[in-house]
């Protein structure tokens, strides 16, 4: 067994008390930060890389190259040093010290970009990179890379079908590359068309929910696909930032923001359902990436 071993069959936890004042209605969660590198991403990268080498684009020799907000960029860093292959990252310069230290304690290097331009500017930056000197690098390209979607597809969304007894009705999680959304949705409606997928979206383009676009203000990823989306439920950054707070204090799990907005937006979502419904949402990853965020010392 190794470290590529690990990724996947997260445990599916129950917020029962999050979600006590909606009764009848189940809020389970996806214990993403249970992955070795310590988020959802894990199951990207590592079906991106993977697919990379069986088709000979990932050599010896080439320098895994992307763009990321934080959380992908662990991932292939850490998959990059077991399998043997150099990683270099694109990264606004606002992502969290933590995410950074961790990138550069596997042996990845890190090009930081513009803070105004946000992960659409990181993303920019590496595809400038790579069309200058394709021969030297292997671009997953994580928002169009269709090996993104298809490892939830393959994994996340039937750990989720068994684990809740195929009883699931509800689907809901943020948007970043979309990889996530999409896999688990697509597949989910295939196994009970009746099941109802649902994105979660920052309220504002100004927005402090890392590794979450706000769709209308950005780069849409050319993997999304809009037919999935059901319905979509906005949330307000320092709401996420206490719904964070209140899983930690109330629930012991010590989750990141995107975690915190998705909690929120599936309790806005359950309280507009009928009972016997149960919702599944993503924690995406661990709250040690943000240990030195301010938000954690409001009350």
């Amino acid at each position: 067994m190794n470290v590529l071993d690990m990724v996947g069959n997260t445990p599916l936890l129950s917020l029962e008390k999050m979600v006590r004042d909606v009764p009848g209605t189940r809020l389970l969660a996806k214990a993403e930060f249970s992955n070795p590198s310590g988020s959802v991403k894990d199951r990207a990268a590592k079906s991106m890389l993977l697919d990379g080498i069986r088709q000979g684009l990932l050599t010896q020799g080439k320098t895994i190259l992307d763009a990321t907000s934080g959380n992908t960029g662990i991932a292939y860093a850490m998959l990059g040093a077991a399998l043997g292959y150099p990683v270099t990252l694109y990264l606004p310069q606002n992502a969290s010290a933590e995410r950074k230290n961790i990138i550069r304690s596997y042996g990845a290097h890190i090009v930081e970009t513009s803070p105004l331009e946000g992960a659409d500017g990181a993303y920019i930056a590496a595809r400038e990179v790579v069309d200058a000197a394709p021969g030297k690098y292997f671009y997953p390209d994580q928002y169009n890379n269709p090996a993104n979607p298809l490892a939830h597809y393959q994994t996340t969304a039937p750990e989720i079908w068994e684990q809740t007894a195929h009883r699931i009705t509800h689907f809901i999680t943020g948007i970043g590359t979309s990889g996530t959304f999409v896999g688990v949705s697509r597949r989910l409606k295939e196994l009970n068309p009746s099941i109802r997928t649902i994105a979660v979206q920052p309220d504002s383009p100004f927005h402090g929910i890392e590794g979450t676009k706000h769709m209308a203000s950005t780069i849409h990823p050319g993997i999304f696909d809009d037919t999935l989306v059901d319905d979509t439920v906005t949330v307000n950054t320092e709401a996420a930032y206490a719904a964070t707070r209140r899983l930690a204090r109330e629930e012991g799990i010590y989750v990141g923001i995107s975690s915190g907005s998705n909690v929120l937006a599936a309790l806005t979502l359950a309280r507009t359902l009928e009972k016997d419904a149960v919702v599944v949402t993503i924690l995406c990853d661990s709250g040690m990436r943000y240990v030195s965020d301010p938000f954690w010392e409001a009350s």
